[in-house]
């Protein structure tokens, strides 16, 4: 492929109806944050561009709850937010917001140029209307009972105990948030993007864009999983009092307001021309020197979304996957003058000590909390989260992993290596740099320089895990260097090599500096000040990494235990349901070993899911067996979405016969737990790659 002039990279706008937690900082913003460092020391042209999403019915439930309006919700949770980015480090070159007056004309005009192309089609449909409130209810202003697992407190647009995508009309027993009154179906029109008319042109360049830039698997299984299922028409405006009114001069517009997915997106687009409006007027002082800014004007913005020479990055959670994959680049298309993304590298979930992180729980880490209660670690934590990036699948983040890494990794390996470095420069050479290395010891250049293209490939592929774990073997090979060669012993028999062992092991810690400035930043920033204060002397001994205390990791699992504690007193208040072991089915009749062994069963990833055409209970699903993808149909559709289960881990039996269903051969059977209510749940193990045996 041909080099791109410049870079646009994105990361999500976070939602400012809460503060920030580690599932978003591992889904999106350090994975970016590392890419867009990494262009840069690389002397790319590259623009960061972010700011929170404002507007929804999210942020009106929210002012409800807190008997507030919902200005006073964006602005202070967009402080919050602001505040804990910078504080940790995202390097963000603009954090914008959506309700900038920008914004608002960027987002008309392009609901201007849409109208005017007839990408929109106005459909009248039903919708629940509150006759006590006497407005129409978006889909968290209704609550319910899931028609799939029996929560009495789904959402209209999703369940959040089963995960199932709804729509308002599937709940039943609907009630208003507003009132707790029954809603009435009422109809009203609304403006559609047609998703269908583009099917074709969207899957075309998405499966030929997907190919040439190695898309990760679940984000193209997710894709062709609503591709397979037909493109629809989706609404691309609300009945809400807040958000970006549809323009006046349109008819019909009156109480309409943008769809918050057309919006949200937009955003990048209005921070980039804010960006260059600021960078243009001086308003906004130099965060990073590169040449985009130079004597640049505000309209140079275009070239970061209109220059076919651009490359487009957007990263993001997989929850958000369609929407940068498909709708937004259809509602770009539409507007035929913007580039579309050339990767979309959505992470997947960071769960929490065994559960998923939930903010209407209070189960998560909270950053601003973090910032406090850890002063000066905020490397610490990205270590943490990269090492476990959900990159692929979902991870887990735990305090005593937390506690364990910190200790055994960064301050044991890296910390450890760089103290011994300045303690014994100071100790042999006055903190003198020695200069004389010798011929023989390029060996273990060699070496790290393999492992630093190794690191620089990791990171151009978005793969920071990986990139991570070769960072860390460059102060293995130091720590290994030292130890073997023992330059305290030497000091005393033959000063001279001696001094070019400390040579070497002083351009180790360099080019340590050098390798985690992606990566740790501060880190790296320490290590650089360090080693750099003065051309030939180097600063006493610092510690880089203090050891995490057990009283720190116990207070932090209290804190989070509490929160467990306070949701299931408030569960046992509104609804308690035992399940007696008469519910459970009977064991079945005893089988001998012999019986067991010949199943096969092995652990498999789900790379790919659509509907079987005609068959309500069915799924098609391309599964990775580790030796191979397997073709299997499972009876699994009327609990399941297919785009949701893109990524799950599951236990296969893989030695079934083939046979045929629905005209699919199947090769394989998905094993699966079902509880007293019938209800499915995958059998997995979360903590294996595919192609694993289970015996």
């Amino acid at each position: 492929m041909t080099e791109p002039k410049r870079y646009t990279v994105t990361a999500a706008l976070p939602y400012a109806n809460g503060p920030l937690h580690i599932g978003h900082l591992a889904g999106a913003y350090i994975a970016a944050d590392i890419y867009v460092r990494y262009l840069r020391l690389q002397g790319k042209d590259v623009i960061f561009v972010c700011g929170s999403d404002e507007h929804g019915a999210a942020i009106t439930i929210k002012a409800k709850k807190e008997n507030t309006s919902p200005q006073e919700i964006v602005d202070k949770y967009h402080q919050i937010i602001r505040d804990s980015f910078e504080k940790f480090g995202i390097s963000f070159d603009i954090y914008h917001r959506t309700s900038e007056k920008i914004h608002y004309n960027t987002s008309q005009d392009f609901f201007r140029v849409l109208n005017d192309k007839k990408a929109f089609e106005i459909i009248e449909s039903e919708q629940y209307f509150d006759e006590e409130a006497k407005q129409f209810l978006a889909d968290r202003y209704i609550m319910g009972t899931c028609p799939k697992c029996s929560n009495t407190n789904a959402y209209g647009d999703q369940c959040e105990k089963c995960g199932s995508s709804l729509n308002p009309t599937d709940l039943i027993q609907p009630k208003s948030t507003l009132t707790n009154s029954t809603p009435v179906l009422k109809k009203t029109k609304h403006w559609f993007l047609k998703l269908d008319a583009q099917q074709e042109e969207i899957k075309n360049w998405l499966e030929q864009t997907a190919e040439q830039n190695n898309w990760k698997a679940h984000v193209i299984g997710q894709c062709k999983s609503w591709l397979n299922d037909g493109l629809k028409p989706r609404a691309m405006t609300r009945d809400l009092n807040w958000g970006i009114p549809v323009p006046q001069e349109i008819n019909g517009s009156e109480g309409k307001v943008l769809y918050v997915w057309l919006d949200a997106p937009i955003g990048y687009i209005s921070a980039t021309k804010q960006l260059f409006l600021e960078k243009a007027t001086k308003l906004h002082q130099f965060s990073y020197q590169h040449r985009s800014f130079e004597n640049c004007t505000e309209n140079d913005w275009e070239k970061y979304w209109k220059d076919a020479s651009t490359q487009l990055v957007h990263f993001i959670g997989k929850d958000n996957i369609v929407f940068h994959c498909i709708t937004f680049p259809a509602i770009l298309k539409a507007h035929e003058n913007y580039i579309l993304p050339s990767n979309v590298p959505a992470n997947e979930f960071m769960n929490l000590e065994g559960d998923k992180i939930s903010t209407s729980r209070n189960w998560a880490v909270w950053l601003h909390e973090y910032l406090a209660e850890f002063p000066g670690k905020e490397d610490e934590l990205r270590y943490c989260l990269i090492a476990n990036m959900p990159e692929n699948k979902d991870a887990e983040f735990t305090w005593k992993d937390f506690q364990s890494r910190v200790n055994n990794e960064l301050a044991a390996n890296v910390g450890n290596f760089v103290n011994r470095v300045a303690v014994l420069t100071h100790k042999f050479y006055d903190g003198k740099i020695p200069s004389k290395i010798n011929e023989k010891d390029q060996a273990i250049f060699d070496e790290i320089n393999a492992l630093t293209s190794k690191v620089n490939a990791s990171i151009s592929a978005f793969r920071f895990k990986e990139a991570l774990q070769f960072a860390l073997q460059i102060s293995s090979v130091g720590n290994k260097f030292l130890g073997d060669n023992e330059p305290w012993k030497l000091i005393k028999t033959d000063a001279q090599r001696a001094e070019e062992i400390m040579a070497v092991a002083v351009q180790i810690c360099k080019i340590l500096s050098d390798v985690f400035a992606p990566l740790l930043p501060q880190t790296s920033a320490k290590i650089r000040t360090q080693f750099n204060a003065f051309k030939d002397t180097i600063l006493p001994s610092q510690i880089l990494f203090e050891k995490i205390t057990d009283e720190q990791i116990a207070f932090q699992i209290e804190k989070l235990n509490k929160s467990k504690q306070s949701n299931q007193q408030l569960a046992s208040d509104i609804d308690v349901t035992e399940v007696s072991n008469s519910e459970f089915l009977p064991l079945k009749p005893e089988i001998q070993y012999d019986d067991f062994s010949k199943l096969d069963i092995r652990t498999g990833v789900i790379v790919a899911a659509e509907r079987v055409p005609k068959a309500d209970k069915l799924l098609k699903l391309l599964v990775d067996i580790g030796i191979e993808q397997r073709t299997i149909v499972s009876g699994i559709a009327t609990h399941f979405q297919p785009e949701e289960i893109i990524g799950k881990n599951v236990a296969v039996l893989v030695n079934l016969a083939p046979r045929k269903l629905r005209g699919i051969e199947s090769n394989g059977m998905i094993l699966m737990a079902e509880d007293a209510n019938g209800k499915l749940y995958f059998v997995n193990a979360s903590d294996v790659q595919a192609g694993y045996t289970i015996r």
